[in-house]
């Protein structure tokens, strides 16, 4: 049989390659004769960058340091590729992953920023970056005030980082931020939902951030006050990407929001992949109703678009409704009998349920 193994990274644990090995190791020992193709994926999120990279031999990767979204410094990395173009990830200087412990409000992309102006200073041309696994709800305004952006309260004092203190904006000084790259920023993002309101940016994402019910509603506050300030448009799907963060570069630095897993689904050829194959397995870390509005997983189900091409999904949990175009379902953490067991060692459980996988997707 022809399979293509196209997981997500399972953020926090293992790289969207190490997961697509440990999958196909997993499928192999229980099917030897098989044609297993690797194709990791990403769709904005943490391991955008590594997909460019590996569709993209040429390209450069650079690292940088930068304050992290707690404001520890982290190092960075992004890629120049060789027609000037700079690709970057939120979150390898803003992630949640990046924090010792959640900061709903304080948290922010001050690092992002800082790894843009190094990538403009290093004669980048058009910027590509990837929003996703974010820490903060902040709109992208610590990435803007990196690049030089001033924000200031009703008594003209500069507003300390972070999504909170953005309920108190009254002014925004653009006057020193840098200038976008010529060739335009381009924004790949992993969700469709709008900047506030109930499906916004803060109500969705902000309790995986740490955020209890009343700093949601704070942060939903702070949201539409920096929207009723600038000329965004904060109903655009996609927009509350990473926090708002596609919000605040789209109506401040003219950037482009774009669904990032299609985008880096044709750049690594995942049509060609799928129109022979008889299986495709994928994953994530997380399996849940927002899989299916703009991550790998849902972006896959509509690239296969085949009754003949069975589909399997390998989460580390599934808590959302599984489609009926999945032919079969498996969670690590059932599979290893707890969360804690799932995370000790994913490499070997992710071998396991590829095994398992041989098995159901073949009967």
């Amino acid at each position: 049989m022809r399979v293509v193994v196209a997981p997500d990274s399972f953020k926090g644990s293992l790289s969207a390659h190490d997961a697509a090995r440990a999958l196909a190791d997993g499928w192999l020992a229980r099917r030897p004769g098989d044609d297993v193709r690797l194709l990791p994926m990403a769709d904005g999120g943490e391991g955008t960058v590594d997909a460019f990279a590996a569709a993209l031999p040429a390209a450069e990767r650079r690292t940088v340091a930068v304050p992290g979204p707690d404001g520890n410094t982290v190092a960075a990395a992004w890629l120049r590729l060789p027609d000037g173009t700079a690709v970057l990830e939120l979150a390898q200087s803003s992630g949640l992953p990046l924090m010792a412990a959640p900061d709903p409000l304080g948290a922010h992309t001050y690092g992002l920023g800082a790894v843009a102006g190094a990538a403009l200073d290093a004669g980048a041309i058009r910027l590509v970056v990837g929003l996703g696994g974010s820490a903060s709800t902040d709109g992208g305004t610590g990435a803007l005030r990196a690049l030089g952006l001033r924000l200031r309260d009703a008594q003209g004092r500069d507003l300390p980082l972070g999504g909170a203190a953005l309920a108190d904006l009254a002014e925004i000084d653009a006057t020193e931020l840098l200038p976008p790259p010529p060739g335009g920023t381009h924004l790949l993002v992993d969700v469709t939902a709008p900047l506030t309101g109930p499906a916004g940016a803060a109500a969705v994402y902000g309790p995986q951030k740490g955020a209890g019910p009343d700093d949601v509603t704070l942060l939903d506050v702070a949201m539409r006050r920096f929207a009723a300030l600038t000329d965004g448009d904060p109903d655009q799907p996609g927009a509350g990407a990473a926090g708002g963060t596609a919000y605040g570069l789209a109506a401040l630095w003219g950037a482009r929001i774009a669904p990032g897993a299609p985008t880096i689904a044709a750049l690594v050829g995942l049509v060609d992949a799928l129109a022979d194959a008889d299986v495709v397995l994928t994953g994530e870390g997380r399996f849940d109703e927002t899989s299916l509005t703009g991550k790998v997983v849902g972006s896959l189900f509509e690239q296969a678009g085949r009754d003949t091409l069975r589909v399997g999904v390998v989460a580390g949990q599934v808590t959302g409704p599984v489609p009926g175009s999945v032919s079969a379902a498996l969670s690590l953490v059932e599979l290893a009998g707890s969360v804690t067991a799932a995370l000790s060692d994913p490499a070997m459980w992710l071998f396991e349920a590829g095994g398992i996988m041989a098995q159901r997707l073949t009967r």
